[in-house]
């Protein structure tokens, strides 16, 4: 059996079609969605980019971020975001064992810093150079007055040196996503004769900035001349945008899904030409959502753990049809996938991975996943349940309770109404945490101060 995992970056799941919206484009995610598993409850154990990524390629959880220690060169300082350990066995050296060929085509160039080991086991892989920050392209004469708010303000670094990356476009195929699909395509195409493979397919996009071809974005907001707002700042919204620049940003973010759903779609129709679905196991995850100024902020703030954010899009293609089209209601974790790859291949996971088994629940022989879930973003903690969401921070009385049944948005802080509640969410988010919340503020204060 063929395995395909496919990871998008900063998806929100309200934003895609089959978890019911209604003015954002995604044909091919929905199309993906009738034949697939779809389960809406989706959580990544722990955020952001590289501690997901380490789960779902090793089984293993990265929360509570033991032993974390912030590396040198390392510009982000989240906790969790360190090498997939060498201890740590992942699903690609497993299967290469077994005879798979293996192959990884990506553009989230975090994982590409030395020593950080995403590569590992895979028998060909791709890094598609440019993204974000990436030292691609060191001509940074770049002009970015048409991309700084009406405040002046905006994430210049960021903007010149992506501005520099980018400069060689010619044509749609040019973008990140393009190259992603594209690459990973010619790959099905050089390798139809393997008996069986891994192909992981990890998309950076639709993470900003965001400037997808005009055409996306005129889908979208297609009267606006002010400023091409393309990237956010990890900040309230009011401190940089009017709330026309709010809109515009949010149109252009919807404009980058729509166009990796394209592109998703290129390379979905040509894997069903030359890999059978019936004998192909298509898993598709997002790793987190982004932040459009709901709660007020814009990115991706540690402190908000809202919806936004932590709702994902997660679908799996039986290669039977088991449980096409049908909505799964159970928690489930992006770190599950690890444990359901091997059971569908009937291999035995290597070590003892942390993640469930989702094939019973997909075939209908359980009913249940867990009672609760939990993650971690830096300082925060993060537990829901059935019936209410808890945030806390390490260290601090932060502590914030919603009634999901009454506030599905989370607006509002019950935790001093229903301290019983808040006091029950917390204390099982401290079990899981192993005791207590990370705190590793005085050792990224050391390392950024020299010390």
């Amino acid at each position: 059996m063929n395995v395909v995992i496919i990871i998008l970056d900063s998806l929100r799941r309200d934003h895609v079609g089959a978890y019911g919206n209604d003015w954002i484009e995604t044909p091919n995610i929905d199309r993906l969605a009738e034949s697939a598993c779809i389960f809406d409850r989706a959580f990544p154990e722990s955020l952001p980019t590289i501690p997901v990524r380490r789960a779902i390629h090793t089984g293993m959880r990265t929360f509570p971020f033991e032993d974390y220690r912030p590396i040198k060169g390392d510009h982000v300082k989240m906790y969790g975001w360190q090498p997939i350990p060498q201890y740590q066995a992942t699903m690609a050296e497993t299967l290469r064992g077994k005879g798979y060929r293996t192959a990884f085509f990506t553009d989230v160039y975090h994982q590409f810093k030395p020593s950080m080991n995403f590569h590992r086991g895979f028998s060909e892989w791709r890094w598609i150079r440019g993204q974000e920050i990436d030292p691609f392209n060191s001509s940074l004469e770049e002009h970015i007055e048409p991309y700084l708010t009406a405040s002046g303000k905006g994430n210049g670094k960021v903007l010149r040196r992506y501005l520099a990356n980018t400069s060689f476009r010619q044509s749609e195929e040019d973008w990140f996503a393009a190259q992603v699909f594209r690459q990973s395509m010619d790959w099905l195409r050089r390798n139809q004769d393997a008996d069986q493979f891994l192909l992981c397919v990890d998309s950076f996009d639709p993470h900003e900035p965001w400037d997808p071809p005009p055409r996306y974005v005129d889908l979208y907001d297609p009267d606006y001349d002010g400023k091409k707002v393309m990237h956010p700042r990890y900040r309230n919204w009011r401190d940089y945008l009017t709330a026309r620049e709010l809109q515009h940003m949010k149109a252009r973010y919807a404009g980058e899904v729509t166009m990796v759903d394209y592109w998703l779609g290129n390379f979905l129709e040509l894997l069903d030409t030359v890999s059978d679905p019936e004998n192909t196991l298509l898993v598709l995850i997002s790793d987190h959502g982004h932040q459009l100024g709901e709660h007020g902020p814009t990115g991706k703030v540690a402190s908000g753990l809202y919806p936004e954010l932590m709702d994902i899009p997660f679908l799996i293609r039986d290669p039977e049809g088991a449980g096409a089209g049908h909505h799964f209601g159970e928690f489930v974790y992006n770190h599950d996938i690890f444990r359901t790859v091997f059971s569908y291949l009937d291999i035995s996971p290597p070590g003892t991975p942390d993640g469930m088994d989702l094939r019973p629940l997909i075939e209908h022989e359980t009913e249940r996943t867990r009672e609760y879930v939990t993650s971690g973003f830096s300082s925060y903690g993060w537990i829901r349940d059935e019936d209410y969401c808890l945030i806390a921070r390490a260290g601090s009385d932060d502590v914030r309770l919603y009634d999901l049944d009454e506030d599905p948005q989370q607006s509002e802080n019950v935790a001093q109404d229903r301290p019983d509640e808040a006091k029950r969410l917390h204390r099982l988010l401290l079990s899981d945490a192993g005791g207590s919340l990370p705190d590793y503020s005085l050792e990224i204060e050391k390392m950024e101060s020299g010390g």
